[in-house]
């Protein structure tokens, strides 16, 4: 197994606009669509940032918003960390674009600080900052 095992991630959603939405502002940076590989499947997936060049050998995991049926947003499952330079200030975002905070910027001592949100989903997801 290497380092970082974890390559990709999907975020399931039932209101793609609105998820889109909410992420792009909490996070700062626009999506990009991404075309449907397997057309007998209605799927509508958005990709967020990644470094396109390197892809899945270069550090972190790239990700997705998917709605698709039979996959449903939810709490309760894995949990996604998103690396920011201050999670306080996405948890904010968060709060301001229809999400709640379930956690405030938390030290996680010598690895530094965390925040938990939920989405416009439903989604339990978390923000990751050094400082």
């Amino acid at each position: 197994m290497k380092n970082n095992p974890v390559v990709h991630f999907e975020i399931y959603v039932q209101d793609m606009e609105r998820a889109k939405t909410f992420y792009e502002a909490v996070l700062g940076a626009g999506l990009e669509h991404m075309p449907n590989p397997t057309p007998e499947t209605e799927m509508d997936m958005w990709i967020f940032p990644f470094d396109q060049e390197t892809g899945m050998s270069s550090y972190g995991a790239g990700g997705m918003l998917v709605k698709m049926e039979g996959f449903a947003p939810g709490g309760s499952g894995t949990l996604v960390y998103f690396g920011c330079d201050d999670c306080a200030v996405q948890a904010s975002r968060a709060a301001e674009n229809g999400g709640s905070v379930v956690q405030e910027k938390t030290s996680i001592g010598e690895h530094g600080f965390c925040a938990l949100v939920k989405d416009t989903e439903g989604n339990l997801i978390g923000f990751h900052s050094d400082n």
